[in-house]
């Protein structure tokens, strides 16, 4: 496996602004209040923009410009995701799976695999990942799918749950158990034996493609296998699942950010017995507990981000902590900001009523709330003084 590295120092202060700014500005070309809740009722995002989105390097803005990206660190590409999470989860969701897919080829593909797959993916193809199965959620050891060498080829055989995005990718990169131990393959979406079901109104995120992947004996060539197969099936996970905590993470902050300035607009703006909701002071509460809990989960996501960029030895504590705190907080959060908007949020489509159902996705997925209650708490063991 490639040496993880740390990642060139980017500006963080004022000389990096104007690139973010300039990038957020891009999203917001795609994406208003009107277009996400049309795609959010609808349960689609047209295939045309995500290409566009993506051959923009917009959904995978880590990766190095070599391979085609924006080059951006953990920090400048959290930011951008937390934008995209307050405009729109669905879409951040589909830029998560992306991210991941890249992060995931980057670290484990060799140079050839690299030099082909990377480019594509900066360039509007679509991408997702394929962890879960029925039997194998939080407990991936019992990861049923099946790679198993023939002459030149390998042979694909499982069933893969709820993979995120999909319903609109051109490549699945899946995880499997491959010679006493586990790999992941690229396969084509449109090989021979692979059958792609939409999960059916799903509660959250409901634009983000979720679909059920089944391989009958799916052929490819052996290039196909990212990297040696064999690998500890543990290393190969948390690979990807550390660019996808973090990522949801930023996420989470976004949807807080949705939800506390749609709060604070409705709060000012309405009057209740002769005064804006937000100077009564039950109100003012929840408004006070959504910036908190917005600033909480982003300063948990900036230390992610600087671990990730330092190549820090935290960084999977770092990681799953930010990915906890953030989605709890986006939970409580939007449940607050339904209470404040009353009548007026209850709408399905409206941006609280949006994010009350996909913050709680958030604290089921790359990490249940409770396996990353395990994992800190093993943490605060291994760290006791």
């Amino acid at each position: 496996m490639p040496e993880r590295t740390a990642e060139p120092a980017r500006p963080a202060g004022p000389a990096g602004e104007p690139e973010l700014k300039h990038l957020q500005s891009a999203v917001d070309d795609f994406v208003g209040p009107e277009q996400a809740e049309s795609w959010d009722l609808a349960g689609e995002i047209p295939l045309e923009l995500l290409r566009d989105f993506g051959a923009r390097g917009l959904l995978c803005a880590q990766l190095p410009s070599a391979h085609g990206g924006l080059g951006l660190g953990s920090l400048d590409s959290g930011r951008l995701t937390a934008h995209v999470g307050s405009r729109c989860s669905s879409l951040r969701s589909v830029m998560t799976s992306q991210g991941m897919a890249a992060w995931t080829i980057q670290r484990l593909g060799d140079p050839a695999q690299t030099a082909e797959l990377l480019p594509q993916l900066a360039g509007g193809r679509l991408a997702a990942v394929g962890f879960s199965e029925t039997e194998a959620g939080s407990d991936l050891s019992s990861m049923a799918t099946r790679i198993e060498r023939a002459g030149d080829t390998v042979v694909l055989d499982g069933h893969k749950v709820w993979v995120t995005g999909a319903h609109y990718a051109d490549l699945l990169v899946v995880f499997g158990t491959c010679e006493g131990g586990a790999a992941a393959v690229v396969v084509p979406a449109s090989a021979p034996g692979v059958h792609v079901e939409r999960v059916a109104d799903p509660l959250g995120c409901r634009a983000a493609g979720h679909a059920n992947v089944r391989f009958d004996s799916v052929r490819l060539p052996a290039s196909s296998v990212l990297g040696s197969p064999g690998a500890p099936l543990a290393l190969l996970v948390t690979t990807a699942l550390a660019y996808g905590r973090i990522s949801v993470a930023w996420g989470c902050v976004g949807i807080l950010r949705a939800c506390r300035n749609a709060a604070a607009r409705h709060a000012d703006s309405r009057t209740q017995s002769g005064k804006p909701l937000a100077e009564h002071q039950l109100v003012a509460r929840h408004l006070a507990e959504l910036l908190v809990a917005e600033q909480v989960a982003e300063r948990a996501c900036e230390h992610a981000s600087e671990c990730w960029s330092a190549g820090s030895p935290e960084l999977v504590v770092a990681t799953v902590l930010a990915k906890h705190v953030a989605a709890g907080n986006a939970a409580r959060g939007a449940s607050s900001a339904v209470q404040v908007l009353a009548s007026a949020g209850s709408r399905d489509g409206h941006v609280v009523a949006r994010a009350y159902r996909d913050a709680k996705l958030m604290e089921i997925i790359e990490g249940s709330n409770e396996i990353c209650q395990l994992i800190l708490a093993q943490h605060a063991v291994a760290t006791a003084e």
